[in-house]
């Protein structure tokens, strides 16, 4: 692919805001049909993998979490959306966008991630109706060999 194309994708493709990378393995929980298809799409366009759910049993390079407001508690979630991946690798909290139903308050994100153990690197447009934020574990919170 040309460097005209990769910036095209850039434009076209939401989920190249994500910063996947091809081979990545991207774990995707909380799925329902409310879920934003053409991101959903892009990710395995860019991994060149299908995403994988709940039921994978192997190390996940990525997680994308879909959560609104009402599916149960957030911190709960972010905590089991890191069972599966390595210190420092990225968890996707994707949330409905403000006024739209579901709609999860910044600062309800902001102390579940902290209680998770988790820090928000960034937020991005996920799509017409979806925020991402970028939460990671961090990586001197390892233990273990090096």
């Amino acid at each position: 692919m040309s460097a005209t194309a990769d910036h095209a994708e850039e434009r076209t493709n939401p989920a190249a805001r994500l910063g996947f990378q091809p081979g990545q393995v991207v774990q995707e929980l909380g799925y329902d049909d409310d879920a934003e298809q053409a991101l959903r799409e892009g990710v395995e366009a860019i991994t060149g993998t299908e995403l994988v759910d709940e039921d994978h049993d192997d190390v996940a390079d990525a997680v994308m979490l879909w959560f609104r407001e009402d599916d149960g508690d957030l911190t709960d979630a972010l905590v089991d959306a890191t069972t599966m991946i390595d210190a420092g690798s990225p968890v996707w909290l994707l949330t409905p966008k403000t006024g739209r139903e579901g709609y999860v308050e910044p600062s309800e994100i902001g102390e579940a991630a902290q209680t998770a153990g988790l820090a928000q690197t960034s937020t991005v447009n996920a799509g017409k109706d979806w925020s991402g934020s970028r939460l990671v574990t961090p990586k001197t919170a390892r233990t273990g060999k090096r």
